[in-house]
């Protein structure tokens, strides 16, 4: 549509762009809900249809990179503040066995795919590293939005995606080593500690400095949302230096979440909740957005992203299902759902490798188009995972009209 194409620099860009996916990302989430099936799908679903490649309304500009970013932010921010630290420690063994086996199989199956289906060792071992990562804001969406941050499954979930973070940053300097034609041990090793050791120490220590510092600073100060303030402050601090850590700024604004949950009142979850609201479809139809079907029109290069896909899947199930194994197969299944979507973070692998020149366009779209199927596949099999699992009464489960939150069914 003619109105829709404007230069990068007119005025008109941000109205525009917050315009066309907010309001088509809300429409299909009401859509999506009136059928019975979770909202975020129709919030993923409307980026594709809106993007380069469908419509082509709108496509992926530096104004929506921005507030995706935020958006993602503030959800894992939101569900930190429902996560209690010492809940999350108590599951720390079995998160890091599900991590550690949510990290190995995909990895190896992607890599062993690749190889076999006959592509160069180097864009193989970077299709395996695209399968690795968890992106975990979708199943913190789903999980929040439906009152279940509390179960245990939910809990092990989110402290394996930490971890699967950290993980998969050693993966991917690995590899990106490799492609480069050596690998310095050292530089790999001070980035692993580095990583780990600043997830550990928020996470063990940043609740208690919370809790003793906050009420002096809070009680001198005279804003009227002082004490959001300060939230927001420790939020984009702990995500910047989770950057700086090696580690995504989306691990900062959790574990910033997490800090703050015994020492900020409800008024602070309800304007967290608010700018989150605004906020999160912007990630979600940034998701669908780099959908790109062009470069799965031969029949080989459709069948292998079908296997592609299918072991995105089933690696997931594997590892991170027998990782959870000794909670018992009920929640074993949950978990290994909820580490299945790959979201952004495959596609940040994948175009790593593309810059790199290791990575052939039709490759990468199959990793672009892995990621977000995966993505959209997790909330309706998490829906079905869950459905047995009691919500959590209080704040955490309250309404879309209680905290202005996505109801997805």
């Amino acid at each position: 549509m003619a109105f829709l194409a404007i230069d990068a620099g007119s005025a008109a860009q941000v109205p525009l762009s917050m315009l066309v996916i907010f309001a088509s990302a809300k429409l299909l989430a009401e859509v999506f809900e009136r059928l019975g099936q979770p909202g975020i799908v129709g919030e993923i679903l409307a980026g594709v249809i809106v993007g380069p490649h469908v419509l082509g309304w709108m496509a992926p500009n530096d104004v929506l990179r921005i507030l995706s970013d935020l958006g993602v932010m503030f959800l894992l921010f939101r569900v930190g503040l429902e996560v209690k630290p010492a809940e999350l420690m108590k599951v720390g063994g079995t998160a890091f066995v599900v991590a550690l086996a949510g990290v190995i199989v995909p990895f190896l199956m992607g890599w062993g795919i690749s190889a076999a289906w006959g592509q160069p060792r180097i864009e193989s071992i970077f299709t395996g590293a695209a399968m690795v990562a968890t992106s975990v804001g979708i199943t913190a969406q789903v999980l929040a939005s439906r009152g279940l941050l509390q179960t245990r499954a939910a809990r092990v979930i989110l402290a394996a995606a930490v971890i699967d973070d950290v993980l998969g940053l050693i993966v991917l300097a690995l590899v990106s080593s490799l492609a480069r034609g050596s690998i310095s041990y050292l530089d790999i090793a001070l980035t692993a500690v580095l990583a780990l050791g600043f997830t550990v120490f928020v996470a063990k220590f940043g609740a208690r400095t919370v809790r003793r510092y906050m009420p002096r600073v809070q009680n001198n100060m005279v804003l009227a949302e002082g004490q959001f303030a300060l939230a927001m402050t420790l939020l984009f601090a702990l995500s910047l230096l989770a950057i700086y850590a090696g580690v995504a700024a989306i691990v900062g604004a959790f574990l910033a979440g997490m800090a703050l949950s015994e020492a900020v009142d409800r008024r602070v979850c309800d304007l967290t909740n608010g700018v989150a609201e605004l906020l999160v479809p912007f990630f979600l139809a940034g998701v669908g957005l780099h959908l790109e079907l062009s470069n799965l029109t031969d029949r080989s290069t459709l069948m292998l992203a079908g296997l592609i896909l299918a072991a995105a899947l089933v690696s997931k199930f594997i590892g991170c299902g027998l990782g959870a194994i000794g909670m018992g197969r009920t929640d074993a299944l949950r978990v290994a759902v909820g580490m299945v979507p790959r979201g952004e973070v495959g596609m940040v692998v994948a175009q790593i490798g593309l810059r790199m020149g290791v990575m052939a366009a039709s490759v990468y779209g199959i990793v672009v188009f892995m990621s977000v199927a995966t993505t959209l596949i997790a909330p309706p099999l998490l829906k079905l995972a869950f459905r047995s699992a009691p919500a959590a009464a209080g704040p955490a489960a309250a309404g879309p009209e209680d905290q202005g939150m996505v109801r997805l069914g």
